[in-house]
């Protein structure tokens, strides 16, 4: 009488038993290098804007404070974007036939803003105040990185709950001079004051709490 399975059973059965184990495994993995990846966090992804601005030159080589166009990120929880007549305050008078600003120009008089895309896009159940850490001394770069050298803003930190609780837990080597909160290319300096004393100026004292970022 033949035999039902042949030896070779024994292999395919423990390689298929072995696959169902691994598949979760493997999922699950998957999963959280997807999670943990560029692609997952927005990283180096230009976002499409309606009119074509480039901070390599407005903050780069004209040198416009950061605060000049986000008028307030020192008394808000948003950094705002500029207004019409921001925009206009400069182009009404230099570059003010140039076709790349008749988007601009069409907002202006038909008094509608500009539908900026946004880039740095937290979770609805987030909350983020950009004054408390101006005002604490975290400067623009730390987290929006070097945007005097991107033709097209892209997110350069991964802005995970990891990425915020590392610096909340440790936030001293991020802290700067007021002064130097817009500096793109500041540097700290043997003039300068040390990291831990800006902290104790500015009476750092950061919360790692859930209810100071989930309210």
């Amino acid at each position: 009488m033949a035999w039902i399975f042949t030896p070779r059973a024994n292999t395919v059965a423990r390689v298929v038993a072995a696959g169902l184990l691994a598949t979760p495994v493997l999922g699950a993995l998957g999963l959280w290098g997807y999670a943990r990846s560029p692609l997952a966090q927005n990283l180096r992804q230009p976002v499409p804007q309606p009119v074509q601005f480039d901070h390599r030159h407005h903050a780069g080589d004209e040198a416009i404070d950061c605060r000049y166009c986000h008028s307030t990120v020192e008394v808000s929880s948003s950094a705002g974007y500029p207004s019409l007549a921001t925009c206009l305050g400069c182009h009404g008078q230099i570059w003010n036939q140039s076709p790349l600003l008749e988007p601009v120009r069409q907002s202006y008089f038909a008094d509608r803003p500009i539908p900026w895309g946004r880039v740095h896009d937290l979770p609805d159940f987030v909350y983020f105040n950009h004054s408390i850490h101006v005002s604490k001394g975290v400067g623009c770069v730390t987290c929006h990185g070097r945007v005097d050298l991107m033709p097209t803003i892209e997110q350069v930190q991964p802005l995970s709950m990891g990425w915020c609780l590392d610096c909340h837990r440790n936030p001293v080597p991020n802290l700067r001079p007021r002064e130097a909160i817009t500096s793109l290319r500041w540097q700290r300096g043997p003039e300068d004051p040390r990291p831990e004393e800006l902290a104790s100026r500015y009476d750092v004292q950061p919360r790692t709490n859930c209810t100071t970022c989930h309210r």
